[in-house]
């Protein structure tokens, strides 16, 4: 980031938006970096299945959209196995 224009002057509007934007793409690199897991618990066969497997795709989003890993194994699961 250069204080100076290409001419020479010193041009502080543009090398504070410079700055400003630069700070806030480390900002985004280093929240991307890190995203803690989180076990995603919720009734499975209690009740409605249909509502409880809808239920727990909402809690995963939710977790995603707040910058977390969902781990749901009740989702993943009853795909490929039967009690």
């Amino acid at each position: 980031m250069n204080l100076y224009n290409a001419e020479g002057y010193i041009d502080l509007t543009a090398y504070e938006a410079l700055s400003r934007i630069e700070q806030e793409e480390r900002r985004a690199k280093k929240a991307a970096a890190y995203r803690p897991l989180v076990y995603i618990c919720s009734p499975y066969s209690h009740g409605c299945i249909n509502d409880n497997i809808e239920n727990a795709r909402r809690y995963s989003r939710f977790a995603v959209d707040t910058h977390y890993v969902p781990i749901a194994p009740h989702l993943l699961f009853p795909q490929f196995m039967d009690d």
